[in-house]
């Protein structure tokens, strides 16, 4: 099996992976993440996950390359990361009783073949339409920060949850594994 490396320095892509048993390294990719003007949500996610993988390709020959990028799409306006409590507060109160959809790209780059699949997957979030102290209580308790759309849905960022849809929910972690397999499995890797 060629060596797997995962283009991404995200604690919780690296605790996804590690799900399918398979031994893998991690590198930050050095891109720039910005959007393209008039770029859709959809094209941005696969461009940024095929460039980062491509990012690492020159110093990682012969290694299948994992590359990922997610946004949030509320009302046809994508969320970025709040890095602030206020910033969070906004976007949560601005999903109160709507839908979010998250977009993931993904890409598997076979650095030695230069092969790239291309990917992404949408998980749809359905926000329960909390009052102002739940969801101050809920950003002081888990601090999401860093996360896009301001909650953590492995923690108690499901609580904001109404209901979900969609056919992977670890895309909305940031990294969907079911995808994932089947491009690992057209590169010849057995799971399990």
């Amino acid at each position: 099996m060629p060596p797997l490396l995962l283009a991404s320095s995200s604690p919780y892509r690296r605790e996804l992976l590690a799900r399918l048993r398979l031994p893998f390294t991690c590198c930050s990719p050095d891109i720039d993440e910005s959007r393209q003007p008039e770029e859709p949500a959809i094209e941005l996610v696969q461009r940024l996950a095929r460039e980062k993988a491509l990012a690492l390709a020159d110093n990682h020959p012969n290694h299948l390359i994992i590359g990922s990028d997610q946004v949030a799409v509320l009302n046809g306006q994508i969320l970025g990361k709040p890095h602030t409590f206020e910033r969070a507060l906004e976007q949560l109160s601005a999903a109160r009783g709507a839908s979010v959809t998250f977009l993931t790209g993904l890409a598997l780059l076979n650095s030695r073949t230069g092969h790239c699949q291309v990917d992404c997957v949408p998980f749809t979030v359905h926000m329960r339409d909390l009052d102002q102290t739940s969801l101050e209580r809920y950003l002081r308790a888990e601090q999401p920060y860093d996360c896009a759309g301001s909650f953590k849905a492995e923690g108690l960022g499901v609580s904001l949850f109404r209901s979900t849809e969609g056919s992977d929910a670890t895309s909305l972690i940031g990294l969907p594994l079911i995808r994932l397999i089947d491009m690992l499995l057209a590169e010849g890797i057995a799971i399990p």
